[in-house]
Order: structure tokens, then C-alpha cells, then sequence
């Protein structure tokens, strides 16, 4: 019995961590209410006076520190559900959102991927170079900021050719390797 019952609790314990490991949505991200719109699309089909909640992200255009709010311009990519960019997919616009006090134009550098969330607002006209443009537009809850890690996976083509089980295989294993660069965002 002390055996079945220390059996449950390592059951239960694991459960427990294996489900907490599942939500891979950061805290910072997560809303106030539900539904949140995460489709770029579906956000500029949707009524901006009933404010909708939104989380979306991308690659930072612009940092622009106003008197009381930063209003940051992003080049929107599709976001999956723990909230990271895509960087595999193409761009599908560009929205605005703005953060309440003043943020570090350095940390928050053109180029950088981040994912917003927060309610619409009115959308507002602007210009991408000489492009009349009109961006949707967000105020800001919460955001988190990514990272891209790169890392270099190596295929060893020899091992492909011929079948070998024998210690001196790798003797014969000269020459460059094949690989690939992966770029993950994180």
C-alpha cells in the first residue's frame, strides 16, 4: 500500500510538471479576456470601436519616444501558440503599438523580433518611404521580446554511401561535411 500510494504522487507530480511545460505561452502575453484575435487579417476585417483584444508580432521597423508613450511600428509575421514570430513566413503588414512611458530605442532596436499584446485602437494613416499607408493600431499590455539562435546541424554523407559497423570506418572518413544553419526564435 506504501508502495501504490508513492506510486500515485510520482504520477500526479509528473502530470503536473509535464502539463505546467505544455503552456508555452509566456505570462507576459497573456490577455485580459477571451477571444483574442492572433490573425493580422482577421484584426483588419475586425470593428476597431469595439476594441478588440489582440496578440500579434514581427520584426521591429521603428522606435519613436513621444512625451508620454513609445510608439513602435512593426512589420507583422504570423505567430504561433507560444507567441513567437515566424520568421519562415512572408510579412503580412504592418501595425502600430504603443507602450505607455518611454522605452530603450537600443533594446528595442530595428530588427528585433517581439510580440505584442494589448487592445486596438483607431487605425492611423502614415508612410512607409513615400507609401500613404494606414496602420492598425495597438495599445499596448504586455510584450516579449525574442531572440533568433542559430545552430549548425552536420550530416555526415559518408555514413550514406556504404553501411559500416567496423572500428576502422571513420579512418576512411575524410573530407568536408554537409550541414545546415537553423535559426530558431526563442
Amino acid at each position: 500500500m506504501f508502495f501504490v500510494k508513492h506510486l500515485r504522487f510520482l504520477f500526479l507530480s509528473t502530470f503536473i510538471v509535464f502539463a505546467a511545460g505544455c503552456s508555452t505561452l509566456p505570462q507576459e502575453l497573456t490577455a485580459n479576456g477571451e477571444p483574442v484575435i492572433t490573425d493580422y487579417q482577421q484584426w483588419l476585417d475586425a470593428d476597431p470601436e469595439t476594441q478588440p483584444e489582440v496578440r500579434l508580432g514581427g520584426v521591429i521597423a521603428s522606435v519613436q519616444n513621444l512625451e508620454d508613450k513609445t510608439r513602435i511600428e512593426v512589420v507583422n509575421l504570423p505567430i504561433g501558440s507560444d507567441g513567437k514570430p515566424d520568421i519562415n513566413q512572408e510579412p503580412k503588414g504592418r501595425f502600430v503599438a504603443y507602450v505607455t512611458g518611454y522605452v530603450e530605442p537600443i533594446t528595442f532596436a530595428k530588427g528585433r523580433m517581439i510580440t505584442f499584446v494589448g487592445e486596438t485602437n483607431m487605425p492611423e494613416v502614415g508612410a512607409v518611404g513615400d507609401y500613404e499607408y494606414t496602420f492598425p493600431v495597438m495599445n499596448v499590455n504586455g510584450q516579449r521580446l525574442w531572440q533568433i539562435k542559430e545552430r549548425v546541424v552536420v550530416t555526415e554523407t559518408s555514413s550514406y554511401l556504404y553501411s559500416c559497423r567496423s572500428m576502422y570506418c571513420r579512418s576512411f572518413d575524410y573530407g568536408p561535411k554537409q550541414g545546415r544553419v537553423i535559426q530558431e526564435v526563442r
